[in-house]
């Protein structure tokens, strides 16, 4: 015990000392003039000068770097990376960065992750899709994002398929539901594409709702676990009552005519924009932290963008790129409100909210995890203790690309991994807990990590000198340099000689592992 809390006092003034000095030099932002550079900021910036809100100054290169693989690919920069990208000189190294990012195999991994949770891929209770149906459900999502399948495709595919749920991996959009009466599956529908809750909506608004999929039939095989979605024209669609579509047209549907199709039909069209405001407005909020429209599931007439016209401009974007959901990534992420710092100049509620600058928050378990085995050169044993069946996945796995929301460990559970139960994004917990700050402090589990991880080792057997130690933990860590001031006070406090003292690059490892500037998108 007297080791580790030795480590522990130590981090802990080594926090307080680097922040402090830390303060004499600011490595978030550079003082400089806002200017807009996208149609994006020439709509944004002219809002906030009509509300008095002046913009944060734009963020440095290296917040900015570890922003955009944190927001696009899950996935922190390595130091070489980071060294590489920090000494460019080319004024356009930014949008090249992003342009990368995106054409990376991480990018689909990270949002096939999102997704996951939205269609709520989970083998076990109480979505109960089984492991096999799991399996190709995710592998779908993922073959989708990856080959750049159009967004009115996917959505298609997902409405109206119809087959085994082993071989026809859309149709367990469908199986994943705990409610599977027709007005069940049609809030499935509107929660995912239209962004909408409909349990908010009238009585008679949510029946005509329904009624496109009151003909949606499941039933079993002989195989085991395997189920069968398919159209039963068996069942009267004079039962289901008039198909009403959420604009309120009243559907002219054939009895031969599966209603899916009819309310996909509708909801794809071009000049739809339910259906293209609902994804660009995910989009925004999963890379600025809330959407235009907040919260991004919970779209209705009382609850109107901060930023209509973004918000448009958006919609439009995605339809004229045919659905590819790539360029509208690449149009935020170019942009100089997505570039700004995360430090307010006019400290309100009202700035927050109308994103005059970028909004903090913490990582979330599977990427936070998934940077701490990285620096380390460790890995994870994830796990799902329901014996259907009992499964180990491979301790190399990293936990973005992990495909079950069953199979967890105890740090994703710790920091809010999603349960994917509802498809909501609010289930997500990113909110800072006591027992979390203690893990992080005083585990056995992250101590190993660092003190027995070849990670470590292998940054100090990189650097030449102590102080290229402290530079590689820094890059490693935070995306960035050491500041003059916080070098000379890890150097004092190492007493080093030719080389950075192992004990003394173990504290401050964790010393920067325990940092906000670590835990948190900045």
């Amino acid at each position: 015990m007297g080791a580790r809390w030795r480590s522990v006092t130590c981090v802990a003034s080594l926090l307080c000392i680097a922040g402090q000095a830390g303060s004499q030099v600011q490595p978030f932002e550079v003082a400089a003039p806002v200017t807009p550079r996208t149609r994006i900021d020439e709509l944004l910036f002219a809002r906030l000068a009509q509300l008095g809100i002046e913009p944060a100054f734009p963020a440095s290169d290296a917040v900015f770097l570890r922003r955009v693989h944190l927001d696009l690919i899950g996935t922190l920069p390595t130091v070489e990376e980071a060294r590489r990208f920090l000494a460019d000189r080319d004024p356009g190294k930014r949008a090249k960065c992003i342009d990368a990012l995106l054409d990376r195999p991480e990018f689909a991994e990270y949002q096939a992750m999102r997704w996951a949770d939205l269609l709520r891929v989970k083998a076990e209770f109480p979505i109960n899709l089984w492991p096999n149906a799991v399996q190709a459900y995710h592998r779908w999502i993922h073959a989708s994002i990856a080959g750049r399948m159009p967004y009115d495709r996917f959505a298609r595919e997902l409405l109206t398929a119809s087959g085994s749920c082993f071989r026809v991996p859309a149709v367990n959009f469908w199986r994943a539901t705990q409610n599977r009466t027709p007005e069940g599956l049609a809030g499935v529908a509107a929660l995912t594409f239209l962004g909408t809750r409909i349990e908010r909506w009238p009585a008679e608004r949510r029946a005509g709702m329904a009624a496109f999929f009151g003909r949606v039939g499941m039933k079993s095989t002989l195989e085991w676990k395997e189920e069968i979605v398919f159209f039963d024209r068996d069942r009267p669609p004079a039962q289901q009552g008039a198909a009403v579509f959420p604009d309120g047209t009243v559907a002219q549907l054939a009895p031969e005519v599966d209603p899916r199709v009819a309310f996909a039909d509708w909801l794809v069209a071009p000049d739809n924009p339910f259906f293209a405001r609902a994804v660009v407005n995910r989009i925004w909020a999963w890379l600025l932290g809330r959407g235009l429209v907040h919260e991004p599931d919970d779209q209705r007439p009382d609850n109107p963008p901060v930023h209509p016209d973004v918000l448009r401009w958006l919609e439009r974007e995605l339809v004229t790129a045919g659905f590819d959901l790539r360029p509208v990534y690449r149009a935020i992420a170019n942009s100089q409100v997505y570039q700004l710092s995360a430090l307010p100049r006019t400290p309100s509620p009202e700035a927050e909210a109308h994103f005059a600058h970028y909004g903090i928050r913490r990582l979330e378990a599977e990427v936070l995890l998934d940077a701490i085995c990285r620096i380390t050169g460790t890995t994870e044993r994830y796990t799902s203790p329901i014996p259907e069946p009992f499964t180990f996945l491979p301790e190399d796995q990293r936990a973005i690309a992990i495909a079950d929301g069953s199979i967890t460990s105890p740090f994703l559970e710790m920091y809010g991994r999603p349960p994917r139960d509802t498809g909501l994004e609010s289930e997500r917990d990113n909110q800072p807990s006591a027992a979390q700050r203690l893990h992080l402090l005083n585990s056995s589990h992250v101590q190993n990590k660092i003190q027995s991880g070849p990670g470590l080792a292998a940054l100090l057997r990189a650097s030449r000198t102590p102080k290229d130690a402290v530079r590689n933990l820094y890059l490693a860590f935070l995306s960035r340099p050491p500041s003059d001031a916080e070098l000379e006070v890890v150097t004092r406090h190492a007493q080093a000689g030719a080389t950075l003292p192992r004990q003394a690059a173990e504290d401050l490892a964790w010393a920067l592992l325990n940092s906000t500037e670590f835990l948190y998108r900045h």
